[in-house]
């Protein structure tokens, strides 16, 4: 005997094509009980509840009219995409999602009861109906949780990779990987238990990059960060197995040694150095390659604590910026004295300018051969209220090692550049030359600092002088020789100051925009003591005249020197037998009075 004769069948198929076609009423239905609840969410959740009755509806609807499960099964789908997404969006609670669940079937029901009631089915069929509905919820419900499980599964999962993460960067630096200053010291005060349990040796070696914040400025941070994640790898591979690498920040890093240290710290800081040496090939970088150096602190043995070693390392590292960069310097008793003394300076520095206590003198420079004066050059003074009148050999190594060089040299140049406007008017046809440092030319900006200068303060650009120092020359020649021709382009004159101290070669001179140069004091002297140094004077004299450059003797104090120089035709010089230093009052009134107060031969003293 069959379970489902015929007439069943087709009975049932009928049923199901009906409650297809009234598939909004079982929606209606379902969001009518929900209203009824007052439980409802948000409008855009609720939209998707009711999609998800609609489809579950047409689902259920063609299974019965015999389209088979799998096609059910097919249909339903959407439904477990809206549930996945409720889930993984956490848009509604469980409890909410299963009651629309139950509310979708309660429904649905009551329309099938509806449709087999007008259609006059035998009770058996709606039945029959009923149990598939009912089946239909409960996979409905278990692939609901089965989303849910999943999503939970997937959030905790993605939790743990977080506090992974978060535990990580918590002890690491997120550039470089390396430790970070939270690791570093836990580290160093289990070494230091260690080396004291076992009398092991162990240094701490502080690093920084000399002039890093020039590669940012000029070349853009995505470059820097590409150079320190470089650093990071090469000394880490210089350390290997013998030490430990952290980073603290910027572009400090350390290593803690406490392996292989029986010849002392001091090769291992070599082995950095020379790490570092080799120039670097950076995918960010418009050049080929790039070169950097460090300085580095060095501190040994037992400290109280790991802070403690890793400042003395700190102070040590400053001693080796102050003593010319690109070295390391061993921590001795005493250094921390002279640090805080610099900090203090430094401190006050960065007041000075704030604080207008900084101020310009003006040197003259003379034309050898009638003796009248061409120029002035800018010398900056700080008035300090508790120091006193510091000299620039006081304070300007300290501005270029921080930095503040830039913003004072700035102010140096548009004050020199306003106060040589007003002696032009006053009628003196007359130069202003500034001295330019190293980090100045740095950065492309200083080719804007210049023009923007002129343009405010109205300054002829040839009347208007940048010196360089030959070490600040070289240091990155080629950069350096750009910024010049674009400085040069804007009609200013280069000199090259203290020239002959330095390491240019003819070769080196003929790359750059050079105008005059200044030829050291040192030199001066010489020339006045014996044959040999009368001799290199005439060389100097002379290569200017091969270059077709300007030749300026500095230092000029006796009336022999100025007539050696007239001889070997020097073309200008300067020096305290003309003038000292005068601010700007006084120079005003030795340019008014000169011709008056000169003497009838320009061999004797001047002034």
């Amino acid at each position: 005997m069959s379970n489902s004769p015929p007439v069943a069948i087709s009975d049932l198929r009928d049923l199901g094509l009906a409650l297809n076609a009234r598939t909004d009423d079982v929606v209606s239905a379902m969001l009518r009980r929900t209203s009824a609840s007052e439980q409802r969410l948000e409008a855009s959740i609720e939209e998707r509840f009711a999609r998800v009755g609609a489809v579950s509806t047409v689902a259920v609807a063609r299974w019965m009219a015999g389209e088979g499960a799998e096609v059910a099964r097919e249909v339903g789908q959407e439904s477990w995409q809206i549930f996945g997404q409720l889930a993984s969006q956490r848009a509604a609670p469980l409890n909410e999602v299963t009651k629309r669940c139950l509310r979708w079937c309660d429904a649905a029901g009551e329309v099938l009861a509806e449709c087999a009631s007008e259609l006059a089915l035998a009770p058996e069929v709606l039945a029959h109906a009923m149990a598939m509905l009912q089946r239909s919820l409960n996979v409905t419900l278990v692939r609901m949780c089965e989303s849910f499980e999943c999503e939970r599964q997937q959030a905790d999962e993605e939790l743990a990779r977080r506090q992974r993460e978060l535990s990580f960067l918590a002890t690491h630096d997120a550039l470089t990987g390396l430790p970070n200053r939270t690791l570093i010291l836990d580290r160093v005060e289990q070494l230091m238990v260690r080396a004291r349990r076992e009398k092991a040796p162990l240094a701490a070696l502080f690093i920084d990059l000399d002039n890093f914040k020039a590669v940012n400025d000029s070349l853009g941070h995505a470059v820097g960060d590409e150079l320190l994640q470089a650093v990071a790898a090469r000394l880490t591979a210089a350390v290997r197995d013998s030490g430990a690498v952290g980073r603290l920040g910027g572009d400090e890093f350390v290593v803690i040694a406490n392996e292989q240290l029986t010849s002392g710290p001091e090769l291992v800081a070599e082995r950095l150095l020379e790490a570092l040496d080799q120039p670097f090939k950076l995918a960010a970088a418009s050049t080929p390659t790039l070169k950097v150096s460090a300085s580095i602190g060095v501190a040994s043995g037992d400290r109280a604590c790991a802070g403690d070693l890793l400042r003395d390392a700190d102070i040590a590292m400053y001693q080796a910026k102050w003593d010319g960069r690109h070295c390391y310097v061993v921590f001795e008793s005493g250094m921390q004295t002279a640090v805080q003394s610099r900090m203090e300076l430094e401190i006050d520095l960065r007041e000075a300018l704030e604080n207008e206590e900084f101020f310009l003198v003006y040197q003259p420079t003379f034309s050898l051969s009638d003796m009248r004066p061409t120029g002035m050059e800018a010398l900056i003074r700080w008035n300090s209220p508790t120091r006193g009148l510091v000299q620039p050999d006081d304070f300007i190594p300290l501005l270029e090692e921080t930095g503040l060089i830039n913003e004072i040299g700035s102010w140096v140049l548009k004050e020199a550049c306003r106060q040589g406007v007003r002696w032009r008017e006053a009628g003196h046809p007359i130069g202003i030359a500034v001295n330019v440092s190293a980090r100045q030319l740095d950065s492309d900006s200083f080719v804007t600092v210049v023009r923007s200068t002129l343009r405010e303060s109205g300054l002829e650009a040839d009347a208007l002088t940048i010196e360089i120092t030959e070490t600040a020359l070289m240091r990155d020649a080629a950069a350096t020789a750009k910024r010049l021709v674009a400085v040069k382009e804007l009609g200013v004159r280069i000199a090259i100051d203290d020239f002959g101290t330095g390491y240019s070669s003819m070769a080196h001179l003929q790359q750059f925009p050079v105008d005059a140069l200044k030829i050291d004091r040192s030199f001066i002297t010489q020339m006045t003591h014996n044959q040999e140094g009368e001799t290199i004077l005439h060389t100097l004299v002379q290569l200017g005249k091969a270059l077709s450059i300007e030749t300026l003797a500095e230092g000029i104090e006796r009336a022999h020197e100025l007539s050696l120089l007239q001889t070997e035709r020097c073309d200008s010089g300067q020096g305290f037998l003309f003038a000292r230093p005068l601010d700007a009052e006084d120079t005003a009134a030795f340019l008014k009075n000169w011709a008056a107060n000169a003497a009838p031969s320009p061999a004797a003293p001047l002034g």
